[in-house]
């Protein structure tokens, strides 16, 4: 909890070697006297206040091996030379406005602030000249000198929206302006904490979907942080992709808070499904059994990296079709992140434990075992996600909700697909696949000579699917540690 600047007497301990002070309240910028500190090895002054530039000299120190100068507030060009050259010997994470730097870290070009300084300047006498010797041509010049200065005062606007491997920082103003005042044409789905709106930013360049959470409501703080947490570092081509966050306030003083990510333009899975809430299903959001294989296997693979390829383990907890976004080639990612649990590799406890709330997951696809009261289920895991894939996979090839009215006590899909299979695949399977099928085969008139049409082939093989899913499933799922109920 140290604070204030780093005393400039500390550069008369000439022979010092070894000086960690991260993880305090230090700000200020780096003094230059310790430029004399020649003889030291390891230097770590991460997680503080610091601001300004990285001082050239630590570049210069022919002993240093370690540096960490990580999650201050520092600015500017980043030094090539001494420890610099070495990736693996310094870290610069968490300084969002750094430029230049070896090619490995991937920072932004340095703008060369001066000389465009000097040029403006030496326009401006021009100006001053030129006004002198006519009012004509002084309009003219104050004209081309006005037009100039728009275009490039909305080249820096427009540079705050470009979207990369880094997140941006962006405001409730601009938001509020991306989305049309958050208008009612612009929400394309609603939650437990907020609703999504369609966002323009870099007039029309890129398209993203705003977040809002609703912070009156209980836990909607907590889901912010949550997802910020899990979403921040993670990468995979079958996870929603966050590009920033939002945490301010509005026009009347009250706290906002808002997420923003990729757009998908597929909509959610949900739709593609079901009906929609008028009733309403368009015949062009059918999906065909390839497809629905597809999607199974990207969120597979989702969890998968969740689970076992990322450094910590990432529990969802709320696997279920509304939260299955695809994109325009139909690719699904895993969204909602707002009541996943991070658990620490070494004890497999939560590093989050506040950040859901009491039943972790939504009603037809919690695990049972979290069900058995709020706050007193059984601790998270992975097992829970793999249960929520189950029923995801169960309901994504019969078509049937696991919230629906037939589903109560005991009877649950799970049961009805089991009693189902022994009177053959045609009484669960989705109806849209079979109509869609038989017009492709009136259409297609392909017969084979195996066992008949193409269309019993494909009964066939969803009858296989199905199988696979009741028999050879919870088999597999428990050769691995996980007990399928």
């Amino acid at each position: 909890m140290l604070s204030g600047e780093i005393p400039s007497t500390l550069g008369d301990c000439t022979s010092l070697e070894y000086l960690f002070m991260q993880v305090n309240l230090f700000q200020g910028s780096i003094p230059l006297a310790l430029s004399s500190l020649r003889g030291v090895q390891d230097l770590d002054l991460s997680h503080n206040n610091f601001s300004g530039v990285i001082p050239k000299y630590l570049g210069t120190f022919k002993f240093l091996q370690r540096l960490n100068l990580s999650f201050n507030h520092l600015e500017g060009e980043v030094s090539v030379d001494g420890i610099f050259a070495n990736l693996s010997a310094f870290s610069i994470i968490g300084n969002n406005k750094l430029c230049g730097g070896i090619p490995e870290l991937h920072l932004p070009a340095c703008q060369i602030q001066k000389s465009k300084e000097h040029a403006r300047r030496r326009v401006f006498k021009l100006l001053v000249i030129v006004c002198g010797c006519g009012g004509s041509l002084c309009l003219i010049f104050m004209t081309f000198f006005f037009i100039i200065y728009q275009r490039e005062k909305e080249r820096k606007e427009s540079t705050l929206f470009l979207i990369g491997d880094r997140h941006f920082k962006i405001s409730y103003a601009q938001l509020v302006k991306a989305t049309d005042g958050f208008s009612s044409a612009n929400l394309i789905g609603v939650g437990s904490f907020g609703s999504v709106y369609k966002g323009d930013l870099n007039h029309g360049e890129t398209i993203v979907a705003v977040k809002v959470l609703n912070i009156r409501q209980r836990g909607a703080s907590k889901n912010f942080m949550a997802e910020c947490e899990s979403l921040r570092n993670i990468r995979h081509r079958n996870l929603i992709r966050i590009l920033t966050s939002c945490s301010s306030i509005d026009y009347e003083g009250n706290d906002f808070k808002a997420l923003v990510y990729e757009f998908m333009p597929g909509g959610n899975l949900e739709r593609w499904l079901h009906q929609h809430a008028d009733g309403i299903q368009d015949e062009q959001n059918h999906l065909n059994l390839v497809q629905r294989l597809n999607i199974a296997i990207d969120m597979a693979t989702a969890l998968d990296y969740l689970h076992h390829n990322y450094h910590a383990q990432i529990i969802h907890c709320d696997l279920k079709p509304s939260n299955i976004l695809l994109d325009g080639d139909l690719t699904a990612h895993l969204g909602d992140f707002g009541i996943s649990r991070i658990l620490l590799e070494d004890t497999n406890r939560s590093q989050n434990p506040t950040s859901s709330i009491g039943i972790k997951g939504s009603i037809g696809y919690i695990a049972p075992e979290y069900g058995a009261g709020a706050g007193a289920g059984a601790d998270v895991s992975r097992h829970g996600d793999v249960y929520s894939y189950g029923i995801l996979l169960l309901e994504m090839f019969t078509g049937k909700r696991p919230t629906h009215e037939i589903f109560k006590d005991n009877f649950n899909l799970h049961c009805w697909a089991e009693m189902a299979l022994h009177d053959g695949v045609i009484p669960i399977v989705d109806p849209s696949l079979l109509s869609m099928e038989e017009v492709e085969e009136e259409a297609t008139t392909i017969v084979t000579n195996i066992t008949g049409s193409r269309r019993y082939i494909r009964i066939e093989c969803k009858s296989a699917l199905l199988q696979l899913l009741e028999l050879e499933l919870p088999a597999q799922l428990n050769h691995h540690g996980i007990e399928w109920t």
